[in-house]
């Protein structure tokens, strides 16, 4: 069986920071693990859904508007050494701020 990260049309970049979510929501206690132009890989101790929709604001960098994005729960897998799951989610569409920005932050 293929792994999830030989599915991968693209590189992706780590990315390794805290999500800011509403304490006790499903993105409480949840990190991201690794970014691309078309999606997003997590580490969360809520399980979540497969085809859960989800909007997702990324600050590409300080100084500059976040990018709105609604993405799709694609894959789930428990890990094996904690009680977390790693997800990955797919941007299905920008909702707010520009593709381009979001295309041109991964070519750099």
């Amino acid at each position: 069986m293929k792994s999830a990260a030989n599915k991968r049309s693209e590189g992706r970049q780590g990315c390794f920071v805290p999500v800011e979510g509403k304490e006790g929501s499903a993105f409480d206690d949840t990190q991201t693990v690794d970014i691309s132009r078309h999606g997003i890989g997590f580490v969360s101790s809520h399980p979540h859904e497969i085809n859960e929709k989800v909007a997702i604001e990324i600050q590409l960098s300080p100084d500059t508007e976040p990018v709105l994005v609604l993405g799709i729960v694609k894959w789930i897998r428990k890990l094996s050494d904690s009680d977390n799951y790693r997800i990955g989610l797919n941007f299905q569409e920008v909702l707010s701020g520009s593709e381009s920005r979001l295309k041109k932050y991964f070519q750099g």
